[in-house]
């Protein structure tokens, strides 16, 4: 069992580590009160080491920064802590599943080519977020058509008729978290021609 310090030293460390990856991650107060419904203030008093962080505040910042949370708390490592990602090859891109368990959301790293810059619009059940690495990516949703830089953040329900894909410059990496049934997208079948009507 722990010494009684040893815990104490821990959950001391909690707040500046939920600092640090709030700021590593250019995400500001209010955008993780909003992600997480806990506010401003409590987080703020938490990161300084004021709040005792608890089950309640720390899962949901967890899933806002999809994080395990015993990254969150300093969990000592148990057997081998390496996750071994296998990249699939999806129509050019190259997806990889960082999820590894089932469950209602999923997150993937994408590397999408330069050629893939005609837009398939579709549709599907779920809601997507994606964070653009590096690259620039062209979204078009229902009427709008745009372009994101490194560092911005889309998210929509993909309800709506959607695609992204390179602006033709070079290739896109981004992250994208998809909810339920969201994974559809990336392993659907190839579009008809447009020359023949739907059934």
């Amino acid at each position: 069992m722990e010494h009684p310090s040893a815990i104490a030293a821990a959950l001391a460390e909690v707040g500046p580590r939920l600092k640090r990856l709030r700021t590593e991650r250019g995400v500001t107060l209010a955008a993780l009160s909003e992600a997480t419904g806990i506010s401003k203030s409590t987080l703020s008093r938490l990161e300084a080491g004021e709040r005792r962080p608890s089950l309640e505040l720390l899962l949901p910042i967890s899933q806002a920064h999809q994080v395990p949370l015993d990254e969150l708390v300093g969990a000592p490592e148990v057997g081998d802590p390496r996750v071994r990602l296998t990249p699939k090859h999806v129509n050019d891109n190259v997806i990889l599943p960082l999820t590894r368990q089932p469950g209602p959301l999923q997150a993937f790293k994408m590397v999408l080519p330069a050629t893939r810059a005609t837009p398939e619009p579709c549709t599907h059940e779920g809601y997507e977020w994606m964070y653009v690495l590096s690259g620039r990516l062209r979204l078009i949703l229902a009427d709008h058509d745009l372009v994101l830089d490194p560092g911005e953040v889309a998210e929509f329900d993909t309800r709506l008729p959607h695609w992204f894909g390179s602006t033709g410059q070079g290739p896109v990496e981004i992250l994208s978290l998809l909810g339920r049934q969201g994974e559809r997208m990336h392993v659907r079948a190839r579009p008809r021609p447009r020359d023949k009507p739907a059934h």
